[in-house]
């Protein structure tokens, strides 16, 4: 039995808590006292997580039964899912391009390179991925806070237009509302992100645009990991007849799952949601900080390291230029 099933009108959590006991206590006790029983309580619960969450692996299932009460480790979870072949899906590799840098907008210099967060709003990245539909493709643009990992932002259509991007954006604006100044917005050198548009937007709202280097996945790797667990969790393996009903699905993926159930290794295994709450509950999230300026500035410094000015010093237009981002 677990601790979600019930006994009775009573679950196992309510009725430690009547007892006074703790749900660790419970199942140890039980593992003590009837091995065969709770051996096989522990595999029913593996085998509810892996049906409910088919992408999990042993160590977020793991994870998971700690936060139930079960009294396991990962090394246990593991055999008894090898025993039960219970494996979870894996991706597949197929991957389109969905970045033009190939374009005469202004690219700025990689602010977000060694930058360490100490709070929410201090750094968003953003990134955009094909969706495969039944007759043709979609693309989906996102916004997620680096330091939280969750998705405040995102967009879906069958365009590649930079309009994508801005709805994105405008949607966590909206949601997050970050303090001006406060804020760097990393994305690759794609045109969406480095049109006027796009820009006109970030100006707006006094946010710093910040971009990766030619051919360097790992800069924006926060985002390029979502995508990867949603392409894993959600896209592979699922049919999409069109548009909406990708919007509709993925949308419910991302607010629902992604932001509010799944557990992120990163956090300690909590979910995005949870962690921002906890924040909140220990007053622990600085806003336009001394440690932010700081890390700007750091950040502007090491640009400065990576950049070439297309002019010669002390010439008439060198006062005029601006220096493009290059890569070592």
């Amino acid at each position: 039995m677990t601790a979600s099933l019930p006994q009775g009108e009573l679950t196992i959590a309510r009725m430690c808590t009547l007892a006074g006991i703790s749900r660790v206590g419970y199942y140890r006790h039980w593992a003590a006292s009837a091995p065969r029983q709770e051996e096989t309580g522990v595999r029913d619960a593996i085998q509810r997580l892996a049906l409910a969450h088919p992408h999990y692996g042993y160590r977020r299932i793991a994870a998971q039964l700690r936060r139930e009460g079960l009294a396991v480790n990962h090394k246990r979870v593991l055999r008894l899912m090898r025993e039960d072949n219970l494996l979870c899906l894996r991706k597949r590799a197929f991957v389109p391009a969905t970045t033009d840098s190939r374009h005469g907008w202004r690219v700025v210099p990689n602010l977000a390179r060694g930058m360490v967060t100490t709070g929410l709003d201090q750094l968003w990245v953003a990134d955009i991925t094909y969706i495969r539909l039944q007759e043709e493709f979609a693309f989906l643009a996102i916004v997620l806070d680096a330091f939280s990992r969750r998705v405040i932002g995102w967009a879906l259509d069958t365009h590649l237009r930079a309009s994508l991007a801005i709805d994105a954006l405008n949607m966590a604006v909206t949601a997050r509302r970050p303090a001006p100044g406060s804020l760097i917005h990393h994305s690759d050198r794609g045109v969406q992100y480095a049109c006027g548009d796009y820009t006109a937007v970030l100006e707006a709202h006094d946010i710093q645009p910040s971009m990766s280097r030619i051919g360097n996945p790992y800069d924006n790797a926060k985002a390029e990991s979502f995508m990867k667990t949603l392409k894993q969790e959600e896209v592979d393996g699922r049919s999409y007849r069109d548009a909406h009903h990708a919007r509709e699905m993925i949308g419910s993926f991302i607010e629902e799952v992604y932001n509010r159930q799944r557990l992120h290794s990163a956090l300690a295994y909590q979910s995005p949601a949870e962690f921002e709450a906890n924040l909140h509950a220990e007053g622990a999230i600085p806003t336009a900080s001394r440690s932010l300026a700081t890390a700007l500035w750091g950040a502007r410094s090491r640009a400065a390291c990576y950049a070439e000015p297309n002019h010669k010093p002390g010439s008439a237009a060198a006062a005029e230029q601006t220096p493009i981002a290059t890569c070592p």
